[in-house]
C-alpha cells in the first residue's frame, strides 16, 4: 500500500509540473492589470562548453586489435620465452622453433656455395689454356700464310692452321660461356643460402616492437604449419603507456570535431576521468540503419596501464569553449512575441532576443551568436548587457502565482572550471580506488 500511495504522488507531482510547464507555451499571459507578463532569462558571465558526447573502445596504438607475431616457417614450438602481460622490448626473442631441419638446409646450401666457387676457378683456368691455344693458332696461321704466299709450303698446310684457329676461337667462346655459367651457379647459390638463413632465422621468433603480450595462440610443443601467411603465435599491443579509444560520431557532429581538441572519457572499470586529445578524424564513412558515422581516434595517456584494450569509454569531445562569457539561455533565440506586445516598427532580420524597452514592451535586440552548449549561448559584439534580462516565454498564471515551477526550465550555469568534463560513472558514491 505504501508502495502504491508513494507512486501515486510521484505520478501527481510530475503531471502537475508537466501541465504547468505546457501552460507557459499557451495558458493565460496576462495579469491582475491586463498587462502581458513575461518570463525572462538573466544575461550573465559563465563557462560555455560545447561538447560532442560518443563512445568508443580503447585499443593499442597503431592498430585496434595489436600486433599479431608470427611463424614463417613450419616446425614445433620447443620453447615459449614470454606469457600474458609479459612486457618485451623490440627484437627479444618470443619463441623459438625447432632449427634442426632449416640448419641442415642452411650447411647444404652453403657447401654447393663453395662447390660453384670452385667450378668457377676451374672455368677460368679453361679459359686462360684456350686463350693460350688461340694465340698458338694465331701464329700458326700467319707462318703458314706467308709460306704458302711464297709457294714454300702446300696449301693444305694453311688450310689446316685456318682450320685450327677457328676450332681455337670456338673453344675460347665456349670456355667463356662455361665461366660465365659457373658464375650464375655461385649467385645462385649465394641466393639459396640466403634463403636458407633467413629460414632458419626465421626459427627464431623475436617481437618486433616494445609493448606487453595480450594474446598468446600455442603451447610449448605444439606444431606450427605456415602457408602463404603466418601463423599468428603471439599478439602484441604496443605500449600501453599510450592508449588509444577508437570512436564514431554521427556525419552531423564531426564537422565540429578537429585534430588536437581535448577530451575526456570515463570507463566503466575505474571511478575516474581520463584526459586525451583528438589525434585522427578518418573519412572511412560507415552507413548503418541509414545512420552515416565517421571514426575518430583518441590518443590518452594511460597512467598506471589501467586501461586495458576493449574496455569501453565514455568520451566528451570538446568542440569549443568559452570561459567567463556573456551568455544567455538558449530559449531566448526561440521566443516570439505577439505583436501587440512589442514596440511598433518592423523586426529586423537576423538572429535577436527581446528585452523590455522603454515603453514596457519588448523590443528586438541584434546579436552575435558564439560558443552554444545548446542550454546557453555566448553573446558576441554586445556590450552593456552584463545583468539584464532576456525574454523566453510568457508567464502562465499558476506560475505568476508562485504555485508550481516549471521543471523543464533549465537554471543558469555558475562559473565552473570543471565544465567540459565527462559525466560522474554511474553507482554513488563509493569510494575511489586507492591507486
Amino acid at each position: 500500500m505504501r508502495s502504491f500511495r508513494t507512486g501515486f504522488i510521484a505520478k501527481t507531482a510530475f503531471a502537475a509540473a508537466l501541465a504547468a510547464s505546457l501552460g507557459g507555451c499557451g495558458g493565460d499571459a496576462a495579469g491582475k492589470d491586463g498587462k502581458p507578463r513575461f518570463r525572462f532569462a538573466p544575461i550573465s558571465r559563465a563557462d560555455v562548453v560545447s561538447m560532442v558526447e560518443a563512445t568508443g573502445t580503447v585499443t593499442p596504438r597503431n592498430t585496434s586489435k595489436g600486433i599479431p607475431v608470427g611463424a614463417q616457417v613450419n616446425g614445433r614450438i620447443v620453447k615459449l620465452f614470454v606469457d600474458y602481460n609479459s612486457a618485451v622490448t623490440n627484437g627479444q626473442v618470443v619463441a623459438l622453433i625447432d632449427p634442426l631441419i632449416y640448419d641442415a638446409a642452411y650447411k647444404r646450401e652453403v657447401a654447393l656455395l663453395h662447390v660453384n666457387e670452385a667450378n668457377v676457378k676451374v672455368r677460368a683456368a679453361a679459359v686462360k689454356s684456350c686463350e693460350a691455344e688461340l694465340v698458338l693458332a694465331e701464329k700458326t696461321y700467319a707462318r703458314k700464310k706467308n709460306l704458302a704466299e711464297k709457294s714454300m709450303a702446300p696449301i693444305a698446310d694453311l688450310d689446316s692452321a685456318e682450320e685450327a684457329l677457328a676450332k681455337a676461337k670456338a673453344s675460347l667462346e665456349s670456355a667463356n660461356a662455361s665461366l660465365v655459367s659457373a658464375k650464375a651457379s655461385v649467385e645462385q647459390s649465394r641466393a639459396a643460402v640466403e634463403n636458407a638463413k633467413a629460414n632458419l632465422d626465421y626459427c627464431t621468433i623475436r617481437s618486433p616492437v616494445n609493448g606487453i603480450v595480450i594474446d598468446r595462440k600455442v603451447e610449448e610443443g605444439e606444431t606450427v604449419v605456415s602457408s602463404y601467411n603466418a601463423v599468428p603465435v603471439l599478439t602484441i599491443a604496443e605500449d600501453l603507456k599510450v592508449v588509444w579509444v577508437e570512436a564514431t560520431v554521427p556525419e552531423a557532429d564531426v564537422g565540429n570535431i578537429k585534430a588536437g581538441q581535448d577530451v575526456t572519457f570515463t570507463a566503466d572499470a575505474y571511478r575516474r576521468r581520463f584526459k586525451g586529445k583528438v589525434k585522427q578524424v578518418r573519412k572511412a564513412a560507415t552507413t548503418t540503419n541509414n545512420v552515416v558515422t565517421y571514426p575518430i581516434i583518441i590518443e590518452a595517456e594511460n597512467p598506471g596501464e589501467m586501461l586495458f584494450p576493449g574496455m569501453t569509454a565514455t568520451l566528451s569531445i570538446e568542440t569549443a569553449r568559452a570561459d567567463n562569457a556573456l551568455a544567455v539561455s538558449a530559449a531566448a533565440f526561440r521566443f516570439r512575441p505577439k505583436d501587440e506586445d512589442r514596440e511598433a516598427g518592423e523586426v529586423p532580420r537576423g538572429r535577436k532576443i527581446w528585452i523590455v524597452g522603454e515603453s514596457g514592451k519588448l523590443k528586438p535586440l541584434l546579436v552575435e551568436e558564439g560558443v552554444s552548449d545548446a542550454t546557453f549561448t555566448q553573446l558576441l559584439g554586445v556590450d552593456g548587457l552584463e545583468g539584464a534580462q532576456a525574454a523566453v516565454g510568457y508567464e502562465t498564471a499558476a506560475s505568476a502565482a508562485g504555485g508550481t515551477t516549471n521543471p523543464f526550465k533549465p537554471k543558469f550555469p555558475q562559473r565552473n572550471k570543471n565544465r567540459g568534463t565527462a559525466p560522474e560513472p554511474k553507482g554513488g558514491g563509493a569510494p575511489a580506488p586507492k591507486m
